[in-house]
């Protein structure tokens, strides 16, 4: 059985998710709990959940309204991600002749292709993200460590939508493939002295586009 508390955060989580709610509306919790059919107490519990993984930003009094990323969560953002993916990705390379560390890089591989199928059929942003991010997801669990896992997991929602937004310029999508690629490329032959800083590059460049959006 399934708590109210994440009936109400999975229900709101589904409504930004597939875009139901507007970036400049304040909703009501009081309405929304209503709409759920629950009390207000699982649904504020929802609400503060979303605020600390960058979803949403309380108004005092009135409710909660989307969250509007800023260059300060761009900044930062990267920054735990080179920070995670830097160090995962030197240790990855360190490993690379385990059957472990095999395996990963088997998981990535067929990863990388349904990337580079989409990028050469449908050109999908959204899919591209969905496998995209599962490539940096395998890459940060490979460690093994609890906290990376959820540092990376709470940032999730704002580095999918920083992506979506990079991926929208001519030819980010192919240059992220290529990068990807010699992320792949370093680590498969074991070259932990230069995958840090080609692991850093991947993280620059969209960086820069997103930073230049904003």
């Amino acid at each position: 059985m399934i708590s109210l508390n994440e009936q109400a955060y999975n229900h709101l989580k589904n409504l930004i998710a597939n875009q139901e709610l507007s970036y400049n509306k304040i909703y009501s919790e009081t309405k929304l709990s209503r709409e759920l059919g629950i009390s207000r107490t699982p649904l504020r519990d929802a609400v503060h959940r979303l605020v600390q993984e960058g979803y949403i930003d309380i108004i005092p009094s009135k409710g909660f309204q989307l969250h509007q990323l800023t260059k300060k969560d761009v900044i930062e953002t990267f920054q735990v991600r080179s920070a995670l993916e830097g160090y995962c990705t030197v240790e990855i390379a360190k490993s690379a002749s385990t059957v472990k560390a095999g395996k990963l890089l088997g998981e990535l591989a067929q990863l990388m292709a349904h990337m580079e199928q989409i990028m050469a059929t449908t050109h999908s942003i959204e899919e591209f993200v969905e496998y995209d991010f599962q490539f940096h997801l395998k890459i940060i669990q490979y460690i093994g460590n609890g906290e990376f896992s959820s540092i990376f997991a709470s940032y999730m929602y704002r580095m999918q939508r920083l992506a979506a937004l990079s991926l929208a310029h001519k030819n980010r999508m192919e240059n992220t493939c290529g990068e990807h690629r010699a992320i792949y490329q370093a680590m498969a032959t074991g070259d932990a002295g230069h995958v840090y800083e080609i692991t850093l590059r991947h993280m620059s460049t969209p960086r820069g586009i997103n930073l230049e959006d904003l």
